[in-house]
């Protein structure tokens, strides 16, 4: 498995995790990040989304998707500019923060796998 792809598989599990708490435990994880309590489906709806993008980080890391593992380096900076702003605009609690900053520090890690693959791959064969 390549670096990026090691990356990528970590990452499915944490999704995979935070979807599983979403759906089961909502209150309990946004009550410990200090985030208030919904009766709302909405947030076990997001927990499903999420445990679904889990799977597709599994089966493109095990797959070696390559463009995928690229893609994933922008989309999480998307993630954290956009957590950032909505705070900045008082729509989010500041501790949303946190996970952006997960995302974001996960794609940089997905970003060194990349790289290193990279060279990995173009380095000359030693005998």
């Amino acid at each position: 498995m390549s670096r990026a792809a090691m990356t990528i598989r970590w990452f499915a599990i944490y999704l995979g995790v935070l979807g599983i708490l979403l759906v089961l435990t909502p209150n309990f994880l946004l009550s410990t990040f200090g985030m208030p309590e919904t009766h709302e489906a909405w947030i076990r709806v997001l927990g499903v989304v999420v445990f679904n993008l889990g799977v597709y980080y599994w089966y493109a890391a095990i797959s070696e998707a390559r463009p995928f593992f690229k893609a994933t380096v922008a989309t999480r900076t998307i993630v954290v500019v956009s957590f950032i702003a909505f705070v900045l605009l008082g729509l989010a609690p500041p501790m949303l923060l946190l996970f952006g900053t997960i995302d974001f520090v996960a794609g940089l890690w997905t970003a060194w796998g990349v790289h290193a693959d990279r060279r990995a791959s173009s380095a000359p064969a030693t005998a």
